[in-house]
This record gives C-alpha cells, sequence and structure tokens, in this order.
C-alpha cells in the first residue's frame, strides 16, 4: 500500500480556530480524523501516526492520542501489530451494519413523523432539495446526504436513538466507496428522500419507516 501522508492538507481538514476555541481539541482531532475517513481522505488500512496527525491539524500529541484512542473505541482503529490502522470491514460485518442501519433509519423516520416541529420539516425540505440540486460530487452529495439523514435523526427527538445511530454511523465511515457514484442511484435516492420527507410532513409513520427501510436497502443491493 502506497503510503498516505498525512501531514498534507488535502488528507485532513484546514485548522479551524473556530472549532478548537468551541471544543476541546481531542474532540476535534476525533471528528477531524472520522470526517476524514469517512471521505476517504484517509484509506482502510492506513497507519496513524501521532505526530503527523498533530502537525497537520496543529495540535500536541496528547489531544491526538485521546482522539484516537476514541477511534479505536469506536471501532474505527484497530492495532495491526504495534501501529493503529484504519479498520476494514469484513463482508459479514457490512451485512451487519446494513441489517442496523435499516431499523434505526426506519425507527428514525418514524419517530419524525410523530415529533417533527413544523421548522424541522421546512429544513428537511430544504436540505433534500438542495441535496437534489447539487452537482455530480460524490464527495459533496455525501457530506450533503449525511446531514439530511442528521436532520432526520434530530427531528425524531429520541435521543438514546440518536446515540445509537451516531455509534453505528462510525462504522458506516468504513465504507467510504460512497453508493452516489453508481449509475441510476441518484435518481433513485432523490425519490426516496422526498417520499420520506413528505410521509414526515403528512404525520404518517408507518409510511415514513416503509419508505425508509426501503431506501437503506437499496443502499445496500446498490453496494453488493
Amino acid at each position: 500500500m502506497q503510503r498516505t501522508n498525512l501531514a498534507h492538507s488535502e488528507h485532513l481538514v484546514a485548522i479551524d480556530a473556530e472549532a478548537l476555541r468551541s471544543r476541546s481539541r481531542a474532540d476535534f482531532v476525533y471528528d477531524s480524523l472520522r470526517d476524514a475517513i469517512w471521505e476517504g481522505r484517509i484509506p482502510q488500512g492506513e497507519r496513524m501516526r501521532e505526530e503527523e496527525i498533530g502537525n497537520a491539524l496543529g495540535v500536541s500529541r496528547t489531544p491526538v492520542r485521546e482522539g484516537l484512542k476514541r477511534l479505536q473505541q469506536r471501532g474505527l482503529l484497530v492495532f495491526a501489530g504495534r501501529s493503529l490502522v484504519v479498520a476494514e470491514l469484513t463482508r459479514q460485518q457490512v451485512f451487519e451494519v446494513y441489517a442496523m442501519r435499516e431499523i434505526l433509519e426506519g425507527s428514525s423516520a418514524r419517530f419524525a413523523a410523530q415529533h417533527a416541529h413544523a421548522a424541522e420539516v421546512a429544513l428537511l425540505y430544504h436540505l433534500q432539495e438542495e441535496l437534489a440540486a447539487a452537482p455530480d460530487d460524490a464527495l459533496e452529495l455525501t457530506k450533503l446526504n449525511r446531514k439530511f439523514h442528521r436532520a432526520i435523526y434530530e427531528a425524531a427527538h429520541n435521543q438514546y436513538l440518536l446515540q445509537a445511530l451516531d455509534t453505528l454511523n462510525d462504522s458506516m465511515a468504513l465504507l467510504h466507496n460512497t453508493t452516489f457514484r453508481m449509475p441510476n442511484n441518484r435518481r433513485d435516492s432523490d425519490d426516496d428522500h422526498r417520499k420520506i420527507v413528505a410521509a414526515i410532513e403528512s404525520r404518517d409513520p408507518d409510511e415514513a419507516e416503509r419508505v425508509a427501510r426501503a431506501h437503506i436497502q437499496r443502499a445496500q443491493r446498490t453496494r453488493f
């Protein structure tokens, strides 16, 4: 495997001074590395080098160690010999992740149909339209898609479901080869998103859950 130089800015997000002020440096490291893994800027099997990460993010090695420890606890990093590397899911693990995602995404859409405020429904429509109108850039589409689904989770108003989805989505970060790259998948995905939002607005939890689960089933079929 070709070595990735984490010190280069194309692999990690640019230093965000406001982010460093508003949260701990360990959180900043964790979020930055998680997003870089999700977006494919750090590949599976890549070794995590504390000094390079610290230099790239402008922090000392102590918060880097804390961030790496959290990533390991969440299953994003594993030991290969004496080094921490980005984990790689087996085929069976991918099936298991999608099985749980179908249940949790369906539940979040159901709860959103029951509990979403008018402003949250309006936000979902805005994000859905923004996603549908976005250019065919897989990385940008992935970011917008995450924002859209996150808005559904928050509209569900269930903190325990939100925690479970946060943990699950850490595992999803290891599947950065996005299905938006697949032919026709974007059109089908946009159609699913419209149906989910319409069901939430109509206060139809059964339909919202049905479409959300079908949406995840389609994503799994596309990947395999």
